[in-house]
């Protein structure tokens, strides 16, 4: 048992169904703590020798890279790769790839429901209860039924939204420079060439894209007031697509009604967030995603593209994140 390969996962939890099939393939599983820091992760990686990392908390830098002796496979347990130096990863012959689409609806579900919390107003309403007050007189709330949503990214998540709202009758559109304007509109949604343009004319607007370089604080001072007065900012995609400082400005002055966070620039805080001042904000930590049935099917996706990669199955392009010899994982 002690000579089977080893894949390494970064964080205390796996699915059982994914542990089974990384153990009937014949490779021991094992875990780092929660949000392990480059040294503890270091260590891990040196006291077990992985050939397959699963990373799901925290970031895995350059230092846990070349830590890797044996280390042919970095599989991302969801779609965001910005927590992995994937350049690193490249320089030392090691492939990453992504389990994108397993947890979708989830993903999904959550942006709906935080949308629906934050219109309503749900948070403050049900904290004015629990203080004894009763605030009909003076309440005026919206339908979102009729409201335009715009949605930033055309992937699965952003599909499986649009299935969802659309019985509720909001007006979708979508922006993606990666997508064709067909496959938008096979979704039901408006096709969008502008970001500024999808902005300007949303009173919601939904963060659906992986962040990178060129998108890192796409709502800023700037394009935050392009969007309508009283609008609606939701994020389950990646933190740093906020330029937090801004938003809570944006909030405070009453430009911005209400926003649904589920990822932040710093993760996990230090501290609470300034955004957490904000009776407008609805705050949840990073879970969207956090369901068990996306939980199996994600980390099953996870786990089996490392076992078909060393095994020298090919995986489809979608899931292939960095380009390498032929020859690295065989």
């Amino acid at each position: 048992m002690e000579n089977r390969p080893t894949i390494l996962v970064t964080g205390p939890h796996l699915a059982e169904e994914a542990r089974q099939y990384a153990e009937a393939a014949g490779y021991a599983v094992h875990h780092t703590p929660a949000y392990p820091s480059s040294e503890v992760l270091v260590e891990h990686i040196n006291r077990h020798d992985p050939v397959g990392i699963v990373s799901r908390m925290g970031r895995f830098g350059a230092e846990a890279v070349a830590a890797g002796r044996s280390l042919k496979v970095i599989s991302k347990h969801g779609a965001g790769v910005d927590n992995i130096d994937v350049d690193a990863a490249t320089h030392h012959g090691v492939q990453v790839i992504r389990a994108a689409g397993g947890n979708a609806v989830s993903v999904a579900e959550h942006a709906v429901a935080l949308m629906f919390a934050t219109v309503k107003r749900l948070l403050p309403l049900d904290a004015g209860m629990r203080q004894g007050h009763w605030e009909k007189a003076d309440f005026l709330g919206r339908e979102l039924s009729g409201m335009r949503l715009g949605l930033v990214g055309g992937g699965a998540i952003a599909a499986a939204v649009v299935r969802i709202v659309q019985g509720l009758g909001l007006d979708v559109a979508v922006y993606d420079p990666y997508a064709s304007p067909e496959a938008i509109r096979s979704l039901g949604a408006e096709f969008i060439d502008d970001i500024d343009t999808l902005l300007a004319r949303s009173d919601i607007v939904s963060l659906h894209c992986p962040l990178t370089e060129a998108n890192a604080h796409l709502l800023d001072a700037r394009t935050l007031a392009l969007m309508p007065n009283d609008s609606y900012v939701i994020n389950t995609s990646r933190g740093g697509l906020i330029d937090e400082q801004a938003l809570l400005a944006a909030l405070e002055s009453g430009h911005i009604a209400g926003a649904g966070l589920d990822t932040f620039e710093c993760e996990p805080p230090e501290g609470i967030n300034p955004l957490a001042r904000s009776e407008r904000v609805i705050l949840t930590p990073h879970i969207a995603g956090v369901t068990e049935e996306a939980g199996t099917r994600v980390g099953v996706l996870a786990v089996s593209g490392i076992v078909d990669l060393i095994a020298g199955t090919a995986l489809p392009p979608a899931r292939m994140v960095n380009t390498l010899p032929e020859t690295t994982c065989s």
